[in-house]
């Protein structure tokens, strides 16, 4: 059994055959497309954040819309850059949102991936400290970030405030118990992966991963889901901790999904650069009938070890397309290969 969600980028373009031209179509119509998931019985909604970009910057403000709309489904992000984010700050708006939704966010956080602009973080006010990398500092920021969802005072409360201070130091506010348990970190390496196990994050891999060994994708993300429970457990935490993936899955089965992915090209893994020092591994893409599609994935080692299969979909073909992505997986697929 799994928990099955999907994820979206959140892209907009006014371009031929785009069903997502404006930022007002992709917010409304993401939260459109998690309700009709949750009817679907899907688990989970994902959203991908990236700045200066036609995509989905700041995730606050869709959560809690979400959490607003909805009763059940998880909500959540993969990932925020915690390079670009105040920690203080964030603690308040996840606090809000978490609350909102009823507790079920699942706060995916990293370092991130290359931006549309040089050095992005700049412009927000945040550069490494001297001798610190970006993702020194991204881990620094997601450091804090943890501490405070602790929910432990720490700052002197005024002798003469404007309203009545409960007694002791005083934290950020609004405090939601457990979102601490529900935080993620995306990780692309197996290094980062022990270092979220040791500070107790649950895992998410995404489609692309450092290619550490020359192995296909899969079988580096499954020695990678190892590696990470091994940590998990060397660090003496109680509770079981949960590990994501994520695929392109399309189940060819409507003259819609042959015209769209029925010529897929991207059916094995191919090795690029995503910075001048990173070989990286991006994964194939999932695109046939629902026989031959289930054969496929079985032999996918990394969705047979994650708990959590999380479903990239094309967003910019619309709700009603998309949903009909989610429901062939889930009706189709997911059942045959124990999924559901």
């Amino acid at each position: 059994m799994k928990k099955i969600g999907f994820l979206s980028f959140g892209h907009w373009t006014d371009a031929y055959g785009s069903r997502v031209r404006s930022a007002a179509d992709s917010l409304l119509q993401s939260i459109e497309l998690a309700v009709a998931a949750e009817q679907l019985g899907v688990d989970g909604a994902y959203f991908r954040v990236h700045h200066f970009a036609r995509q989905l910057g700041s995730p606050f403000p869709l959560l809690a819309a979400v959490g607003a709309r909805t009763k059940k489904i998880e909500i959540g992000t993969a990932v925020i850059d915690m390079r670009y984010e105040n920690p203080m700050y964030m603690v308040e708006d996840a606090g809000a949102a978490d609350i909102i939704a009823g507790g079920r966010l699942q706060l995916g956080i990293s370092r991130g991936s290359p931006e549309q602009v040089i050095d992005g973080w700049q412009y927000f006010g945040y550069v490494p400290r001297e001798g610190e990398s970006a993702a020194d500092m991204a881990r620094r920021h997601a450091e804090v970030f943890l501490d405070m969802l602790k929910g432990e005072g720490f700052a002197e409360p005024n002798p003469r405030p404007m309203f009545p201070n409960p007694p002791g130091l005083l934290r950020l506010e609004p405090y939601s118990a457990g979102l601490r348990e529900r935080i993620w970190w995306g990780s692309s390496s197996n290094a980062t992966a022990r270092w979220a196990a040791k500070l107790g994050m649950n895992l998410q891999s995404s489609t692309l991963k450092d290619d550490e060994t020359g192995e296909p994708l899969h079988v580096q993300q499954r020695k990678q889901i190892e590696i990470y429970r091994e940590a998990w457990k060397e660090a003496g935490h109680q509770r079981e901790p949960r590990v994501s993936v994520s695929r392109s899955i399309f189940a060819l089965v409507d003259d819609r999904d042959h015209a769209y992915f029925g010529r897929d090209a991207r059916d094995q893994d191919y090795v690029g650069f995503i910075d001048a020092n990173t070989r990286a591994i991006f994964g194939r893409s999932y695109a046939a009938e629902p026989d031959a599609l289930i054969k496929q994935l079985a032999h996918d080692e990394a969705i047979a070890a994650a708990d959590t299969l999380l479903l990239t979909v094309p967003n910019t073909l619309g709700v009603d397309y998309n949903a009909h992505v989610i429901e062939s997986i889930l009706r189709y697929v997911a059942p045959e290969l124990g999924w559901r």
